[in-house]
């Protein structure tokens, strides 16, 4: 299988469980709940992505025509100079429209410690290190087990009083930016200070103004 690849960057996980952390992202081209151009917004279910994820001519993007060649283009961003096993959170888009086991298993061979970010319409592959799912409201919502939960808060049809906690290891929330932005954050502290099985997911890398 060939791979179309937006962008690969190295930076620090900004949100979520591994907020802090060093990582290599991988971006993946397509998404199956919006075609990512904005006449189509409007007609989206992912209609508040922020995200760039159309075609392949971001930093350091392209195809890819099988795993191995896509593993060592990762490799190359991780420092050589930490004996630390590579992160890499492959994400989108909807990367798993196109992560299959060969990916997997071959990101493996090169040592990866591998992260998922996926709206959980579509089931992976076997062997992935750390799923989080961020499910949204419209969607069918099939991968329902994972490490990690994230929820983007308000979303009607959506509400974290709807989903039972069970299947994940860690539950949160993470307030939908834009104009409502600020009272998303306030009411999005109060639910979790009401149901501490939630934590607060904040998008540090905007505040930090970093990739």
């Amino acid at each position: 299988m060939s791979y179309q690849i937006k962008e690969v960057f190295y930076s620090l996980q900004g949100e979520g469980y591994h907020t802090g952390r060093p990582a290599i992202f991988c971006r993946f081209s397509q998404c199956n709940l919006w075609t990512g151009r904005e006449q189509d917004r409007h007609q989206a279910i992912c209609s508040f992505c922020d995200t760039d994820f159309i075609g392949t001519d971001g930093q350091n993007g392209g195809r890819f025509d099988n795993a191995e060649s896509l593993s060592q283009h990762l490799m190359q961003f991780w420092p050589t100079t930490t004996a630390q096993p590579p992160f890499v959170v492959l994400t989108g888009g909807e990367p798993l429209l196109q992560v299959d086991q060969a990916l997997v298993d071959s990101l493996h061979q090169h040592g990866f410690y591998i992260a998922v970010e996926t709206n959980g319409t579509k089931t992976p592959p076997k062997k992935i290190d750390w799923i989080c799912v961020s499910p949204k409201a419209g969607a069918p919502w099939l991968l329902t087990e994972g490490n990690e939960l994230k929820l983007v808060y308000p979303q009607v049809g959506l509400m974290p009083d709807t989903i039972r906690i069970n299947g994940f290891e860690h539950y949160y929330l993470q307030p939908m930016d834009g104009s409502t932005q600020q009272q998303n954050l306030k009411n999005a502290i109060s639910y979790c200070l009401a149901n501490p099985t939630w934590k607060l997911s904040l998008q540090t890398h905007k505040i930090m103004g970093i990739d």
